[in-house]
C-alpha cells in the first residue's frame, strides 16, 4: 500500500463518520420537529375552545356590567326624587309647623305665668354632669 491510498482511505473513513454523525443529527432534528408539530397541534386544539369559553364569559361579563349601570342609574334617580320630595315636604310643612310650634310655646309661656305664684315643689331636681342635685343645693349655688 502506498501513502497515497492510505490518505485516500482514511479521508474516505472521516466521510463516512461524517455523513453517518450527520445522518443521526438529521434524525434526531426530525423527531423534534415532528414532536414540536404534535405539541403546536394539541395545543391550538385545546386553545380554541378555552378562548371560545373566554369570549363567552367576557359578553357575560359585561352584560352584568351593562344591567348593573342601569340599575345604579335607577338608584341615582330615586335618590333625587326623594331629595326632591323631602324639600317639598319641608317647604309646604316646614313653616306651618314652625308657626304650630311658636303658638304652643306661646300658650305655655301665658299657663306658666299663672301658675307662678304657686310655691316651687321641693322635690324637683336639676341634674349636673350626671348627677341629682336637690333643690337646696341649687339654691347655694345660685346664690
Amino acid at each position: 500500500m502506498s501513502g497515497g491510498e492510505v490518505a485516500g482511505i482514511l479521508v474516505a473513513v472521516f466521510w463516512a463518520i461524517l455523513v453517518s454523525f450527520l445522518a443521526v443529527v438529521l434524525v434526531r432534528l426530525a423527531q423534534v420537529l415532528k414532536a414540536t408539530t404534535k405539541l403546536v397541534a394539541d395545543v391550538t386544539e385545546q386553545a380554541v375552545p378555552l378562548l371560545a369559553d373566554a369570549s363567552t364569559t367576557v359578553r357575560s361579563a359585561r352584560t352584568q356590567l351593562d344591567r348593573v349601570d342601569a340599575i345604579a342609574s335607577d338608584v341615582q334617580e330615586v335618590t333625587s326624587n326623594a331629595s326632591a320630595l323631602s324639600s317639598t315636604v319641608a317647604s309646604t310643612f316646614g313653616g306651618p309647623l314652625v308657626k304650630v310650634a311658636a303658638f304652643g310655646y306661646g300658650v305655655r309661656k301665658a299657663l306658666g305665668k299663672s301658675t307662678e305664684a304657686a310655691p316651687p315643689k321641693a322635690s324637683r331636681r336639676t341634674v349636673i354632669v350626671g348627677r341629682t342635685v336637690p333643690a337646696a343645693r341649687r339654691r347655694k349655688q345660685k346664690g
